[in-house]
């Protein structure tokens, strides 16, 4: 089962002056399971893209489809797609309503139908899964830090027990801390089964914790694979405003003298490599 883009057109402003072209002919796709990064400069079509995959824009030309079924407005599957995909917009803690964090992640599964003893317990797994600690649950969450308050976005999200969670910039505005807190917490949402798509210009993220990263530029899908293919892509082929991290960098340059260390991954991984090959010599 998977979501697939199939040679996806879209523009905005169709048929005026101010008309843009969005995406042009991208397709990729993600199977459950997998954690795939969407990566580009601001204007490169990423975001538009994560709005075809719940349903908010429809492909002016080409297909999207969800396990199988595809995308068309008006569908009579229309909901029960759109709670196969959950989607996280850039800085979701603005939508905020709810007095309480555990009111804000049953605000959806509640629409669903949800209530009693089957609600108290899905907002519970959700807001384990986002790793929210239970004694902030009915604290205001317009007083929490943004690393909590992303959270409970995420797991207001989750709350409707999607098949895939798509995240539209999940680390903007968060520090150093945050984002490490955020990527854990994405690995262990993606070991519960659910795929993770994580819309990104964070190069070193996505070449860290992705099985498979997309590369979308001028709306175009200049490069699609694993990290490391991605990785030995942008060496040779940069595009604009992503930067390559100094440690694939480093790394490639160090295998290109033949010592055998990851191009991918944390610093850890990186200096256990590089320690393993100098005792090998």
């Amino acid at each position: 089962m998977a979501i697939t883009a199939e040679d996806v057109f879209y523009s905005y402003n169709v048929g005026t002056p101010a008309e843009h072209a969005a995406l042009r002919g991208v397709s990729f796709s993600v199977e459950r399971g997998e954690r795939v990064s969407i990566v580009g400069h601001t204007g490169s079509g990423k975001s538009t893209l994560a709005q075809h995959l719940n349903l908010l824009l429809f492909p002016q030309s080409g297909k999207v489809s969800i396990d199988g079924v595809s995308l068309k407005n008006g569908s009579p599957d229309a909901r029960e797609l759109r709670r196969k995909v959950g989607l996280v917009f850039q800085y979701p803690e603005t939508q905020f309503f709810a007095e309480t964090a555990r009111d804000e992640i049953k605000f959806a599964p509640s629409n669903w139908g949800m209530s009693g003893d089957e609600l108290d317990s899905c907002v519970d797994e959700a807001a384990a899964a986002a790793g929210i600690d239970p004694s902030i649950l009915d604290s205001n969450p317009f007083n929490m830090s943004g690393g909590q308050r992303r959270r409970v976005a995420i797991a207001s999200v989750i709350a409707m027990k999607p098949d895939y969670l798509v995240l539209d910039e999940p680390t903007a505005g968060l520090d150093a801390a945050g984002v490490r807190g955020l990527d854990r917490m994405l690995s262990g949402i993606r070991a519960r089964g659910l795929a993770v798509v994580q819309v990104t210009h964070d190069l070193e993220s996505a070449l860290a914790h992705s099985d498979k990263i997309l590369v979308l530029e001028q709306g175009k899908s200049v490069a699609s694979g694993t990290p490391e293919e991605i990785a030995v892509f942008l060496a040779d082929n940069p595009v604009r405003g992503l930067l390559m991290p100094p440690t694939a960098r480093f790394a490639l340059g160090l295998r290109n003298r033949g010592i055998n260390v990851p191009v991918t991954g944390g610093v850890s991984e990186f200096v256990s490599a590089l320690e393993r090959a100098g005792k090998a010599e």
